[in-house]
Order: structure tokens, then sequence, then C-alpha cells
């Protein structure tokens, strides 16, 4: 998937808002993952998954720091998560369906902490992004 100058634009723009910030922010999308879609814990049984437990903010801190790996590769999203396409194809073998419920809540999450920056323009670039971000995930599935 290419994206073009001003999709990089955004995705980087709010990225470099995120950065500092990929526990906290990262736990909120994850609690919010598992407040709105419930099933989505099944993956979870060995976490504490209560609002401000520290396994929320390590695996969510994880969660966002790959997504930023990948937002600064945006020309070599295969390359960049290809360990990690690995990990979910192979060994945790999450249900692909819940790679879409996540990239909603992080969206989500996003808009909530940059309301000004996370407009439609950012919102459709950083939609676009996390699409082929799952893409990549689930691509060594078959």
């Amino acid at each position: 998937m290419t994206f073009s100058d001003a999709e990089k634009a955004a995705i980087t723009s709010i990225w470099g808002k995120v950065a500092g910030h990929t526990d906290e922010i990262g736990a909120e999308a994850l609690e919010r993952l598992f407040l709105s879609f419930p099933q989505t814990k099944t993956y979870f049984s060995h976490f504490n998954l209560s609002h401000g437990s520290s396994d929320l903010s390590s695996h969510g801190g994880k969660v966002l720091s790959a997504i930023g790996n990948a937002a600064g590769h945006l020309d070599d999203l295969d390359h960049a998560l290809s360990s990690l396409s690995d990990l979910h194809a192979q060994k945790l073998r999450v249900d692909p369906g819940n790679f879409r419920l996540l990239s909603h809540s992080i969206q989500v999450t996003l808009a909530v902490h940059f309301p000004n920056e996370f407009n439609a323009v950012a919102q459709a670039a950083w939609d676009k992004f996390l699409s082929a971000v799952s893409s990549v995930l689930v691509s060594k599935y078959r």
C-alpha cells in the first residue's frame, strides 16, 4: 500500500504527539477495546485488565511502539512488521478480526487525546495506515 505525502504527514504528525505517551495511550486504547468488545479479552486471561493496571500499560506501550515503528517505515511496512507478523501468525494466533477492532479503538483514543489535530484528513490517513498494518500482521496466517 502506498501513502500520499499528505497521508504520511498526517500519520507522522499524530505519531509525534503520541510517541512520548505510548504506555498511557496504549493502555487506554486496550481498555477501550476490552470494554467495547469483551470477546477480545480471551487472549489476555493472564493479564490484570483493570483500569490502571501495569499489564495494560506495558502491553499498550508495546502495541503503540510497534505502531510507531510502522509509522517510521511507511514505505516498507512488510519488512518493518515482519517479525511481529510471524509472532501473531505462528504463536499468538489472534483472530484477524480483532485487528480491525483494535484499530478502531486506537483511532477513538487518538481523537480523544488530540481533538484538534485528529481531524477528518488525519483520521482517514490513520484508518488507511492501521488497515495496512493489520493486513501485514495477518498476511502470514495463510
